[in-house]
């Protein structure tokens, strides 16, 4: 085939107010499994959208859902402008996807990788090729591309992936745990690059672990827990429902714990948490330094060595674990056929 534009034409109206991805009562189930119960999700053009959840939440099964590789069990869901069921061939068109571990051919160098991708997408040989040599570059891969994938190490797998998903400068970027092993300098030069993409106008539905990354890059996230949608909205929006300014207590003997909770509640708004063994108590407090030195008094009245204390803003991991009960910690590991 001859050189075609890249990537699909999203659906004629697309943009006139609708939304980039929307989902209206998608469910997922397996027997009398239900991965996923009834999630409604609209997703404006040209944003990023941070799903978050812990192992098994239903993440990656909506992820699969929108990107037409799972066949929803109810509801419905355009992407596009497209029915992911009806229309699935135009939805591949318009999105690219990159899943939580690399898809890549080991027996071909990076290049071949990239431009065999392209050559799927209908580009000619040398339109394939200058694509391929541009993605290698942007992804701090031009010197290994000449190099068989199998010797690559798994970053460098990863950002492979990652680029080929990019092939076609899709208008619509699914990314299900995009760093998964990638290293600091890596996350972050990826994070410069899904900015990249925003600033023109691609619309990014990511998945993450990593609540620093969804903090950095999602206009808007929804937190999912056992197949359902239980909180939306702005970072900023999720950290105010965790409240204020958070009383950080370290204290030097574990066993002296229940000392420092007692002042915690004394100087807190709100029921104080507390980690034993670490000797941690935390609780929210006024936004002032005010609570920070009554609570240095109250435990030099009470001989209660402290190793720290300090005062923090809420972060997207309190939100994490008031929400949900738990922290992100590991890879979502989910129920498929």
């Amino acid at each position: 085939p001859g050189t075609q534009p890249l990537g699909g034409q999203l659906k004629a109206g697309a943009h006139s107010g609708g939304p980039a991805v929307e989902a209206d009562g998608l469910g997922k189930s397996y027997g009398a499994v239900r991965a996923l119960r009834g999630v409604d999700l609209a997703v404006p053009y040209g944003t990023v959208r941070g799903l978050l959840g812990p192992n098994g939440a239903g993440k990656t099964t909506l992820v699969r859902l929108l990107a037409t590789l799972l066949r929803p069990s109810a509801g419905r869901a355009e992407v596009g402008g497209f029915d992911i069921v009806r229309e699935a061939g135009r939805v591949r068109e318009v999105i690219g996807l990159a899943g939580q571990y690399a898809a890549i051919d080991e027996n071909l160098t990076g290049r071949e990788n990239l431009a065999m991708v392209g050559r799927l997408h209908h580009m000619g040989r040398g339109a394939a090729a200058r694509r391929a040599d541009e993605l290698l570059d942007r992804f701090s891969l031009a010197e290994a591309g000449g190099r068989m994938a199998r010797g690559y190490s798994g970053g460098m797998r990863r950002r492979l992936d990652l680029a080929a998903s990019m092939v076609a400068e899709p208008k619509i970027l699914f990314l299900d745990e995009p760093t998964t092993g990638l290293d600091p300098r890596s996350r972050l030069d990826l994070w410069e690059v899904i900015g990249e993409l925003v600033a023109d106008g691609t619309t990014v539905l990511l998945t993450t672990q990593h609540m620093e990354e969804a903090d950095h890059l999602a206009d808007v996230i929804t937190v999912i827990d056992r197949g359902s949608v239980i909180a939306e909205g702005t970072p900023e929006q999720l950290k105010a429902r965790c409240g204020g300014t958070r009383l950080s207590i370290r204290v030097a003997d574990p066993a002296r714990t229940p000392d420092a909770r007692s002042v915690a509640a004394t100087v807190g708004l709100d029921e104080p948490t507390e980690d034993g063994a670490a000797g941690r108590v935390e609780v929210t407090v006024e936004s002032d330094a005010g609570p920070l030195a009554q609570a240095v008094r109250l435990l030099d009245a009470a001989g209660v060595a402290i190793s720290d204390i300090s005062l923090r803003q809420p972060t997207l991991d309190d939100v994490f674990l008031a929400l949900t009960g738990q922290r992100a910690d590991g890879d979502e590991q989910e129920a498929a056929p």
